[in-house]
């Protein structure tokens, strides 16, 4: 196991702890709800945004204990993410990380309302005084996260991406949905680490300016892998934007040219981080693997 694999698993252990403790199970009328919270956000899923709020709060000497709530509260709102993208009034996806998406193992209803509830409880972790000492911290958190899943970021990309799939998208479109439904979570997540240091606008600018090509070399190779790879190994199925006529980077490029694109996109996110030290050489590392994403 390399140093990366160490630290991504050593993140994703301490994230999932937490998770577990403020996600309780409970014999009240509500269990099902809670259980379906579980469901989908527990045991599964490579806590990369988690891992990229915790390695950017390293870079400025922030708290662990702080960076974990952060990251948990971030995974809570992509597990929401995902419930809801899964449905069949979006993408209408029965697998997620291997297994029956949570509308299938319980129902549409229980799925619409966990996501609900998760997207609330990552709020609610945010604004608790153990996230963060300063008032003022917390509000930029959750004013930042906020920005982040609402219209002008990751509902906004949803929306774009469901017309197209009755509307020719060009690439300059796509690359709009993407950074919008994809980067701007990543972008919030490598960011919050810099809020909680309360960092200067320099350092803010260089992680998001990583965050925004990562994002978006994520999403290509996530593109390249509903083209190429199997559900076996993605965890996911595979060929539902071709099935639903969907524009994509690769579609539009083609399998190499998409493949290159990923590639210099990791180049520029690895570059915007060099005004830092060996401390992010983990964060480059991680956009560096991007190029081999087999899932």
């Amino acid at each position: 196991m390399s140093d990366l694999d160490s630290a991504l698993a050593a993140a994703a252990a301490d994230v999932e702890r937490l998770m577990d403790v403020v996600l309780p199970t409970t014999g009240d009328a509500e269990a099902p709800l809670i259980d379906a919270m579980r469901y989908a956000s527990l045991g599964g899923g490579k806590r990369l945004r988690a891992f990229l709020a915790i390695q950017s709060a390293r870079l400025f000497g922030v708290d662990a204990r702080c960076a974990i709530r952060v990251a948990a509260a971030i995974e809570f709102m992509h597990a929401y993410s995902l419930i809801h993208d899964d449905l069949p009034a979006m993408d209408d996806s029965d697998l997620r990380r291997g297994r029956p998406s949570c509308h299938k193992a319980f129902d549409e209803a229980t799925a619409i309302l966990a996501g609900d509830a998760l997207q609330s409880l990552a709020f609610e972790i945010l604004t608790d005084e153990g996230t963060h000492e300063r008032t003022g911290v917390r509000l930029q958190l959750v004013r930042d996260l906020a920005h982040a899943v609402g219209a002008g970021g990751m509902a906004g990309g949803q929306m774009i991406d469901m017309i197209g799939e009755n509307t020719a998208l060009d690439i300059g479109a796509i690359t709009r949905l993407q950074r919008m439904k994809t980067g701007e979570l990543f972008a919030f997540s490598a960011g919050a680490g810099a809020t909680l240091g309360q960092a200067g606008p320099r350092a803010r600018a260089a992680l998001h300016g990583f965050a925004q090509e990562f994002g978006l070399a994520f999403q290509i190779t996530d593109d390249l892998l509903d083209v190429v790879g199997d559900a076996d190994t993605t965890g996911k199925p595979v060929g539902l934007d071709a099935a639903a006529g969907k524009a994509t980077f690769v579609t539009i490029l083609g399998v190499e040219r998409a493949a290159e694109q990923a590639g210099l996109l990791v180049d520029q996110a690895v570059h915007a981080l060099d005004i830092f030290d060996e401390t992010a050489d983990f964060l480059r590392a991680l956009a560096r693997r991007l190029v081999d994403r087999v899932n």
